[in-house]
């Protein structure tokens, strides 16, 4: 594997925003399909993180490819589901896009407890990731099988020794953290703004 797992990760983040500074919506479902690799490294542990996050993107996409023109820029999905007044709907492009960035938000601080907490074990750094990003958002339901699935959590030694390729994989992850996280950051301004970032789960 030439670099590491987060090398299109990495090359996708220079393509997300527009030159006037706005995100644009096929480079952004680009960059986290980009991530889906990494997380099938996991195994078992991430099935549940997964399948979301596959399932925001497509729903996403689908509204993009039905007009890419009119959906060129991201947050097009929401402002036309507010105008509407369905951007609260469990199946709105709104709430998967709140989902894809919380989603986000978990694996960034995932990958951020690997690099600063080098001997913590894996269902430590996915543990306290959990806690300070998804828990809050979750109910009973979804907080339970999400804790069930992350005692699957891989070795850590064996997960970093996978992931790593040819290149210098912690260089590669903290890289990723810092680009990635102010991109969500944004989403989630955008999403405040708009009074949308504060959606639960049952």
């Amino acid at each position: 594997m030439e670099g590491s797992v987060f090398t299109p990760c990495l090359e996708g983040m220079k393509h997300v925003k527009s030159e006037h500074g706005e995100m644009l919506s096929k480079p952004f479902l680009d960059l986290c399909k980009t991530i889906l690799p990494v997380l099938d490294k996991f195994g078992p542990a991430m099935t549940l993180v997964k399948s979301d996050i596959g399932g925001n993107i497509s729903r996403l996409e689908k509204n993009y490819l039905s007009d890419p023109d009119k959906y060129k820029y991201l947050y097009t999905f929401v402002q036309g589901e507010i105008e509407s007044k369905t951007a609260k709907g469990s199946s709105s492009c709104t709430n998967g896009l709140l989902w894809l960035t919380r989603a986000m938000d978990f694996l960034v601080e995932l990958f951020r407890n690997l690099v600063a907490h080098q001997d913590w074990s894996m269902s430590q750094a996915c543990g306290d990731s959990y806690q300070k990003t998804l828990k809050k958002w979750h109910g009973w339901l979804a907080s339970s099988s999400f804790t069930m699935a992350l005692k699957l959590a891989p070795d850590r030694k064996k997960f970093i020794d996978v992931i790593s390729g040819s290149g210098d994989i912690y260089t590669d992850m903290a890289k990723f953290c810092s680009e990635f996280g102010p991109l969500l950051q944004y989403n989630h301004k955008f999403l405040a703004s708009v009074r949308m970032d504060d959606m639960k789960a049952s």
